[in-house]
């Protein structure tokens, strides 16, 4: 919203005092005009050009055009006339001032814009209040602009009204008198598509000296790029080295033309791929699904799940918007959105590390908190997104020669929420290394035996050691199944699966039935772990007796009833402190809880002789007495 950024103002005209001609500006707030006591326009303004006389105080303010920090300006020599009451104020050239955004020209109304105000008080411009608070007053000179809504007041006839009211009505008295117009601006601006590079999209237009532009016949479609070019990095458009290409035939009078060697924008054909993908074959076209209710585009759109940075969350994903605007309009999708849902992902950070003499060193550069190459000290850096200009990077082959890349893998997942930035740790990476490691010790001391065993449908778990084994299965399931398909918390559905294994770990099977109890959950530990680390989880699968490839198995399911806790952790508050904890059966009901809470004996010494005054219960979770003094 903020980067198409409509606004709704007044547009008018401040006729220039000492010659012909105007200035035309747009302001959102023409409750402030009777403040305006400068204008300020654009170096590359067309007035600009008539009245300035100082051609190299020009040049230099076009040297700072667009640097918002530093402001600066030029006084013309000229004044215009405030349309509202008459006064003539001094025009500025202001490198802050945009020829792309308004009319390129702005009124500068000090008391009520702090850029103003900071300008005014560099050249020593007048400063008048316009609008006051409500409630209170402003200085006068004010220490500093007054931007909020008010009350008008120096504003002849408007003079008492409040802002909200004074901008319709003056609005409204602009127009009645030929003063301006209200309008409706954007900051969006048209998309300069064209690139000189091979690799894109041909803009499919003809230059003819007789009939002048000429759209390519859609018979003639698609222009299809030539493969005789040089690519020679000069800046040209490397379509133009070809001549087979170039040179053409007009469609209109079959005289000599020539093609346009510019290609599109990448973001064009990236705006709206996903559709195109889901229709197969590549001599479909797409205006075959026009108005087709059996589509396979309306069958397959919207995208479900949008992975990507943050940096396309302006431009690539707002351009996807407006073409699937297009083609809905068209009739080809059906929906106004192209995607349901975005994920953008964080970034991987390292610590960086620079040398006096050498600049930014590798890690592995770094030796005992000095350079390798020079043996200086090196100065330690703030953690920063890795890059290869400051060298905070990993070698990946490094990484998977020493860990493999089930654990680089693993750990990339592990340490972070997708959502958020991954600080790189060795000693995380080392852990990772670990884990995987333990399971697979684990496994092969086990396998021979669980591979022996018969496949059983029903297990008749034979202790409670096996059935809690069992139930945490379950339960782990359940929570990775949830981490991953609902809310992609992938380094929490990793938590859970290196919890589930020190709960195997710490299992000690004894007979057929807890093996088969053993078995269920190191199958089910190697199908969820699958995804994070494909290439362990698939030799262990094997080496379990899988018949197929691990990723072609089912993803395991569990079991309400076989996850449900039989005893739970009950806390136990007064007056919002914790004074005790019980194990209680699972599923009791809310009198039954309140009834051990209130007959806990470490409870009991903070509740004896006080007025219980209430008793609220968490289900399953909390019991907290309320007491009184």
């Amino acid at each position: 919203r903020n980067w198409i950024g409509r606004s709704e103002g007044v547009e008018m005209d401040f006729p220039l005092a000492d010659m012909d001609g105007s200035i035309r500006i747009f302001t959102t707030r023409p409750d402030t005009l009777w403040g305006a006591t400068f204008l300020c326009i654009a170096p590359n303004h067309p007035v600009a050009e008539r009245i300035v006389q100082d051609r190299a105080g020009l040049s230099f303010i076009r040297s700072k055009y667009g640097v918002m920090e530093e402001k600066h300006g030029l006084f013309t020599g000229h004044y215009a006339l405030n349309p509202m009451n008459g006064e003539r104020i001094p025009i500025y050239i202001a490198n802050f001032v945009l020829m792309e955004y308004g009319t390129g020209a702005i009124m500068s109304v000090p008391a009520h814009d702090q850029r103003d105000f900071e300008f005014a008080a560099r050249y020593d411009l007048p400063v008048k209040v316009v609008i006051t608070p409500e409630k209170g007053t402003v200085d006068v000179p004010p220490a500093q602009a007054y931007e909020e809504y008010g009350v008008l007041v120096n504003s002849d006839r408007f003079s008492g009204y409040r802002s909200e009211d004074a901008i319709r009505e003056i609005g409204e008295f602009i127009e009645e008198q030929g003063l301006g117009r209200r309008v409706v601006k954007y900051r969006l601006r048209d998309w300069g598509i064209s690139r000189q590079r091979y690799w894109g999209t041909p803009i499919p237009m003809l230059y003819c000296e007789k009939c002048g532009t000429v759209p390519v016949p859609e018979d003639d479609l698609p222009v299809i790029l030539p493969e005789d070019v040089l690519l020679t990095g000069a800046g040209a458009s490397p379509l133009s080295t070809s001549e087979e290409f170039l040179h053409t035939t007009c469609p209109a009078c079959s005289g000599k033309a020539r093609r346009e060697t510019d290609t599109m924008d990448t973001f064009v054909d990236s705006s709206w791929y996903f559709i195109r993908y889901c229709i197969v074959g590549e001599d479909r076209d797409l205006r075959e699904e026009i108005g087709k209710e059996d589509s396979e585009i309306r069958y397959w759109m919207p995208v479900d799940q949008y992975i990507g940075g943050v940096e396309h969350a302006v431009l690539h994903l707002l351009y996807s918007r407006f073409f699937t605007r297009v083609l809905r309009e068209l009739g080809i999708v059906a929906e106004d959105e192209p995607f349901t849902n975005l994920l953008t992902q964080g970034m991987v950070c390292k610590e960086t590390f620079s040398c006096p003499e050498h600049g930014w060193l590798l890690p592995g550069e770094v030796e005992d908190g000095r350079c390798g190459k020079c043996g200086r000290e090196v100065k330690r850096g703030r953690v920063e997104k890795m890059s290869k200009s400051k060298k905070n990077v990993i070698d990946p082959d490094f990484l998977i020669q020493r860990y493999g890349a089930d654990t680089s893998r693993l750990f990339s997942l592990f340490a972070a929420p997708p959502d958020r930035d991954l600080e790189w740790s060795d000693k995380g990476i080392e852990g990772a290394y670990r884990f995987l490691n333990r399971i697979w010790t684990a496994i092969n001391s086990y396998a021979d035996r669980l591979v022996a065993l018969p496949e059983k449908t029903v297990v008749t778990a034979e202790g409670p050691a096996a059935a809690g084994l069992y139930r945490k299965t379950h339960q782990t399931i359940r929570k990775v199944t949830r981490d991953i398909d609902n809310r992609f918390q992938f380094n929490t559905a990793i938590a859970s699966l290196m919890e589930l294994f020190n709960g195997i770990s710490s299992f000690k099977p004894e007979g057929e039935g807890d093996l088969q109890r053993l078995r269920f959950s190191l199958r089910s530990l190697l199908l969820m772990l699958a995804p994070f680390a494909p290439h362990i989880a698939e030799e262990l699968w094997r080496r379990l007796g899988g018949k197929q490839s691990i990723s072609g198995e089912a993803w395991p399911a569990w079991d309400d009833e076989a996850a449900r806790e039989e005893e739970v952790e009950l806390v136990i508050q007064v007056n919002g402190k914790v004074r005790g904890k019980s194990m209680v059966r699972a599923g009791l009901s809310d009198d039954a809880l309140r009834k051990i809470a209130l007959e806990d004996p470490k409870v009991r010494s903070f509740t004896e002789g006080k007025e219980i005054r209430k008793v609220i219960v968490v289900k399953g979770r909390l019991v907290n007495i309320v007491v009184g003094k």
